[in-house]
């Protein structure tokens, strides 16, 4: 079936945001987590769902073409297109990457792509929203594989290589091209990129940051080679469960998910949930809001101040 993205009537267009899933195999914790995809579906009436990473815990899983299967049924059986990209736990089982996309790209409602062979990772590829009206390209999506652990010796985890750096300019200024001016954008991986720390710091942000931000230890150029192309307004990752905060840097706002999983580490009192996010045809912009496992809905996260920090002349 042959699926194309589409603003609504409205002009809206919605994505639904799952994060962490860590489906193992259909164990009670992974039927909860159904029920919570199952009721923000229900209630957000997505145009797109997109799964930043480890929708699996690989070294959890039995079966793990299987547990992928169970994990998206709820989009499959209610006809809801969505998209994915790899975390670091997906493919610690039996099954590599290549092998989990092979069952992405069965299956009749997803989206994904395993992106050009000649570059890093499996799963970079671009997803084209086109106008209510129109057919015209009217937003771009941009889904990126970060990888999973550091492969030098400096340890820690993964990063955006370079060569998907160049890829992604490339796309971008073809996209610019085709259409006369940057397309608004957005952006999907699961390893939060080192701005995230510098966001939090250094800038007004909404949410909260229970855990330390997970970044890869080095820094490729990815947020730079966005800032200057001019197209993504926004960045959604997941990997760190507890952290739900966005912040804006250098026209760019840096958005963490909401952890959706009950099989893998929370924290007391904070719900699981989804992120929610509006793209309005023609509007370099978006809304977003928590949508969580009690029905409720957060449209305004609590603001958390920069650090103060004095600097001085000898």
């Amino acid at each position: 079936m042959a699926i194309q993205l589409k603003f609504r009537g409205n002009r809206c267009f919605k994505i639904v945001q799952f994060t962490d899933i860590h489906w193992h195999n259909g164990e009670p914790e992974d039927i909860k987590s159904r029920e919570l995809m199952q009721m923000v579906v229900e209630k957000e009436h997505p145009d797109l769902v997109v799964l930043t990473g480890d929708i699996l815990s690989g070294g959890g899983c039995k079966h793990p073409r299987e547990s992928l299967r169970q994990a998206v049924r709820i989009f499959e059986e209610r006809q809801v297109p969505w998209a994915a990209v790899f975390g670091n736990h997906d493919d610690e089982g039996d099954v590599s990457r290549s092998g989990l996309m092979e069952v992405q790209t069965a299956s009749l409602m997803s989206l994904s792509q395993p992106g050009p062979k000649d570059i890093s990772g499996i799963g970079n590829y671009v997803l084209q929203v086109h106008g209510a009206t129109e057919d015209k390209i009217a937003a771009a999506l941009y889904f990126i594989d970060s990888g999973s652990y550091s492969q030098t010796n400096i340890g820690g985890y993964d990063w955006i290589r370079r060569d998907q750096v160049e890829w992604y300019i490339s796309e971008s200024s073809a996209l610019t091209a085709e259409v006369g001016q940057p397309l608004p954008a957005l952006a999907f991986f699961h390893i939060p990129i080192p701005e995230y720390d510098e966001v939090w710091d250094f800038h007004t942000c909404y949410g909260v940051k229970y855990e330390n931000v997970c970044c890869p230890r080095i820094n490729t150029g990815f947020f730079a080679a966005m800032h200057e192309m001019g197209d993504v307004m926004g960045t959604f990752v997941g990997h760190d469960h507890v952290n739900d905060f966005w912040g804006e840097l250098h026209g760019i706002r840096l958005c963490y998910g909401r952890g959706t999983g009950y099989n893998t580490y929370g924290r007391d009192g904070f719900l699981r949930g989804a992120r929610v996010i509006q793209l309005n045809e023609g509007e370099r912009g978006f809304e977003t809001w928590l949508c969580l496992a009690d029905g409720s809905i957060i449209m305004n996260q609590p603001a958390h101040a920069p650090i103060s920090r004095v600097f001085t002349k000898d």
